[in-house]
């Protein structure tokens, strides 16, 4: 059974995901997956690497089990890539709430939009006021640009609905357990490098895509090569050059995660980003969004053909 994807149904998922975006349900296929994930986590449990191994090697093999399964029904391959791809796509739900995130700080309703930020992130946001809080809208926007859709698509488009699964399968341990914590220091360490590797390409083709999708690609491309290395994350930094170059704006600063205070490398050349900057980014999100989901069906597609 060959492993490239059907082009038709990635176009279907991303498609699909336009239409419906992401249902706030308990039976979503990814929050279903994050409770398994819990309930396994609870069972197995040790302050040890090794644990926390053995825990992403029965999560991400068990998704990657069912999407070779899935793949593999008779007739049904469109579907089933349309439904998957679906179902691992986040790119309309992240510019939603970047809107959300405008109207709330234009409107002067900072309570508003420091409840609706974890919605994005992990930044503690009782303090922050609009300009912290556009920031932090705009990096967060960034970065889950080449998270929630870029790589999804990439992986699909390379490996099939396997690829599609196991990736939201990664990326979706990093978020439980690949966070700095005493709890998970060592537990999560395996999730949070596997989420590093996976994020690899995907992260410097999202730079690219928002060099060529941005308002100024010249601006786009010299921060990126100038500051897409001081991120302390090794993808992430690639995706807020990017985007602080094409935006004309600076990115990067103190940031504050549950009481941690972390100081990051500044990227770009502009004034911090205002309220203003959030709709300007929610429109390069989605520029970034529709390039790579034509990149990923063309893709899809030539892989199909050299393969019949």
């Amino acid at each position: 059974m060959p492993t490239w994807c059907d082009p038709l149904g990635l176009a279907l998922g991303v498609a699909l995901d336009q239409l419906i975006a992401d249902p706030q349900s308990a039976a979503h296929p990814v929050a279903v997956f994050g409770r398994v994930a819990a309930r396994v986590e609870k069972s197995l449990y040790a302050d040890k690497k090794a644990y926390g191994v053995a825990h992403v090697a029965i999560c991400v093999g068990g998704a990657t089990a069912l999407g070779v399964l899935a793949q593999r029904l008779p007739h049904a391959r469109t579907a089933v890539t349309a439904v998957a791809t679906w179902a691992v796509l986040g790119g309309t739900t992240l510019a939603r709430e970047g809107e959300y995130m405008a109207d709330a700080l234009e409107g002067d309703d900072l309570e508003r939009a420091r409840a609706r930020l974890p919605h994005l992130c992990g930044r503690d946001p009782s303090h922050l006021e609009a300009k912290e809080l556009a920031r932090a809208t705009v990096e967060s926007l960034a970065e889950n640009t080449s998270d929630a859709v870029v790589a999804p698509l990439f992986w699909g488009a390379v490996a099939g609905v396997p690829g599609l699964l196991a990736y939201r399968a990664i990326n979706t341990l990093d978020a439980m357990v690949g966070h700095r914590s005493p709890r998970y220091e060592r537990f999560g360490w395996a999730a949070a490098r596997l989420d590093d590797v996976a994020n690899y390409v995907p992260a410097r083709l999202t730079g690219l895509l928002t060099v060529l999708t941005g308002p100024d690609p010249g601006r786009a491309l010299a921060v990126l090569r100038r500051d897409g290395h001081r991120h302390p994350s090794p993808n992430a930094g690639r995706c807020e050059a990017a985007f602080a170059g094409a935006l004309g704006v600076t990115l990067g600063g103190t940031n504050v995660y549950q009481g941690r205070t972390e100081h990051r490398p500044t990227m770009g050349d502009g004034p911090e980003p205002d309220v203003k900057d959030i709709r300007r980014a929610v429109r390069l999100t989605r520029a970034v969004s529709l390039a790579a989901a034509g990149a990923a069906v063309l893709t899809a597609w030539a892989l199909r053909n050299r393969h019949k």
